[in-house]
């Protein structure tokens, strides 16, 4: 969730520059089972544009008719939505909508943690009352340092409080250039994933290739910046060429990304394997066992958007550590 964090910071600036008030709305409890989980937020301006959602869409004009007392007034206030006779949910949600208004010192911060990829914490107080809650709001946690999301909130000691630890955004790094990477960064971008591409010189790419994408990383494979992966990171070789895929894998074996993928069949991924093993005879085993490929999910993948498909929902599963299945054959909650 932290790329709808982040949009919502973006989106703050520019409502700033055009002196509209904001107000954010956080779900801090839940009762039963909801579309989405407590720790969800949205951003709701004083014209009535809302950027984000906390519900499938059933629940968001309640919240915008909600906020509007705390546009009038600046205080903070605790709102159920009871979806037990509304919604296929069946659960009872408590959103706690505050001003949103940080001091340029907290929008510099939170760029700064952005930008180096490092994680934030979030803390909201509240209670589960219907009504005003004078005072109560979000602290934020940058780089040690802890700033309110408006002027009026204070510590509220003996409250409830929802407390998370937001992430690096996922990052999706796509090793090749050619139309399946356009698909496959089409897709994560609209996932809120950061999604970079890896090139070489002589491919001759450049952003405009790849609509949107947040960076286009035109290396050689064995100068590639192995920095730029961190342990949020999911990494797919798609170059095509099976000497490029061995040399960014000779790069890559010291790096620890969150996925590794390979393109192509397994006949193609085992000599893979064996010649990397072969020009490294100390290669860490837990980084060539930790290889998917190919890559993707068996859910009948045909067209490149399909095959985008699989391969993010494996990521997904990898990620997530859960195991691809039917949802009607689940036992449990989704979330349990």
């Amino acid at each position: 969730m932290t790329h709808e964090f982040k949009n919502i910071f973006k989106e703050y600036r520019i409502a700033k520059s055009a002196n509209i008030k904001c107000v954010l709305a956080t779900v801090v409890d839940l009762d039963g089972s909801s579309y989405r989980r407590p720790g969800v937020r949205m951003l709701i301006r004083e014209d009535d544009v809302m950027i984000g959602a906390v519900s499938g869409g059933c629940v968001e004009k309640e919240v915008l008719f909600q906020a509007q007392s705390v546009f009038q007034n600046g205080t903070s206030k605790l709102m159920t939505y009871d979806g037990r006779y509304r919604l296929g949910c069946e659960g009872i949600l408590y959103l706690l909508l505050e001003p949103f208004a940080p001091n340029n010192d907290c929008l510099y911060a939170f760029d700064q943690v952005i930008e180096n990829r490092q994680s934030f914490e979030l803390r909201t107080a509240y209670e589960k009352t219907y009504g005003e809650l004078s005072g109560y709001g979000t602290f934020i946690k940058l780089n040690d340092k802890n700033f309110s999301l408006n002027q009026n909130t204070t510590a509220q000691k003996s409250a409830l409080h929802f407390s998370q630890t937001m992430n690096p955004c996922q990052r999706l790094l796509l090793i090749g250039g050619e139309h399946d990477a356009v698909q496959l960064a089409h897709f994560g971008l609209s996932m809120g994933w950061e999604v970079s591409v890896a090139v070489t010189p002589k491919e001759d790419k450049s952003l405009e290739d790849f609509p949107g994408i947040d960076s286009l990383l035109n290396f050689e494979p064995e100068d590639f910046p192995v920095e730029t992966v961190d342990a949020n990171t999911a990494v797919l070789l798609m170059t095509h060429s099976y000497v490029k895929d061995l040399k960014y894998l000779l790069t890559l074996k010291d790096c620890k990304p969150t996925y590794l993928g390979v393109l192509g069949p397994a006949r193609r991924r085992e000599k893979l394997l064996s010649e990397l093993m072969e020009l490294d005879m100390d290669i860490d085993l837990d980084f060539v066992e930790g290889i998917h490929g190919p890559a993707g999910l068996n859910i009948g993948a045909e067209t490149p958007q399909e095959i985008a498909i699989s391969i993010l929902a494996e990521i997904l599963t990898v990620i997530r550590k859960t195991e691809p299945m039917m949802l009607k054959d689940k036992l449990k909650e989704i979330h349990h």
